[in-house]
């Protein structure tokens, strides 16, 4: 049997009854059987649509089925569109701050960069600028560390002097006329060999202003400061 719209089986349903029916009716000698096989004989049965409109009640379905399974297609579509759509903006947003964090990063990087060149060129331009000649001081027969240092304070600029007083102290302990039995390095820096220092000033074995002259020049010229110098001695026991 081809498949028909609800109203197709519903008729189906009610011939079907009345047939029953009648056949009771004849059974139980009921005087008014002869109705009811008017009746069932009146109904239209399945058989008696036309195949052509079954056709079109069956094509009416299929169109019907067709429209909601494309709708349903189409919403389904739309929603995973949605909720890409959604992930890719997360993962745009999450790249954008990204980098952002990367820029601002570098950004903190440069200036601190920037900051310490300033400020090593600052002190080594502070280094370079004492207050003092060597030959400001008139040499002595003897000196005390204190006067050494009082010395040492006014030829090396105070952002460096602690740096050079340390360095002083581990080489010589600020004795002028310190010399080293191995090697043979020669006063308050260990100048090595001691003849260097004849680049301050003759007097070099007896002038401390003219060794602390020389020292400084030489930590400057080597290492940019005294404090650049401290730092390399700390970490070899040399400079």
């Amino acid at each position: 049997m081809s498949r028909i719209s609800v109203r197709g089986f519903a008729v189906a349903s009610a011939t079907a009854v009345t047939t029953v029916g009648a056949v009771v009716g004849v059974a139980t000698g009921d005087a008014s059987s002869n109705d009811i096989e008017t009746t069932a004989s009146g109904a239209t049965l399945l058989t008696d649509i036309p195949v052509g409109d079954q056709a079109q009640v069956q094509s009416a379905s299929l169109t019907q089925q067709a429209d909601t399974i494309s709708h349903a297609a189409e919403t389904d579509a739309k929603r995973s569109a949605e909720e890409a759509a959604r992930i890719q903006a997360a993962e745009d947003a999450k790249a954008k701050k990204a980098e952002a964090e990367k820029a601002d990063k570098d950004a903190k990087a440069a200036a601190e960069a920037k900051a310490k060149k300033e400020r090593e060129e600052k002190e080594q331009v502070a280094s370079r600028s004492t207050t003092r000649d060597a030959s400001d001081f008139q040499v002595q027969g003897s000196y005390t560390v204190a006067q050494i240092k009082a010395i040492a304070q006014q030829l090396v600029p105070a952002g460096q002097f602690q740096c050079f007083s340390k360095i002083v102290n581990q080489e010589s302990t600020w004795n002028h006329r310190a010399v080293n039995q191995t090697t043979g390095a020669y006063g308050l820096v260990q100048a090595y060999p001691g003849g260097k220092m004849a680049s301050a000033g003759a007097d070099w074995r007896t002038n401390p202003a003219t060794q602390i002259k020389w020292g400084l020049g030489y930590m400057n010229e080597r290492y940019g400061s005294p404090c650049s110098a401290w730092t390399f001695h700390q970490a070899n026991g040399w400079y």
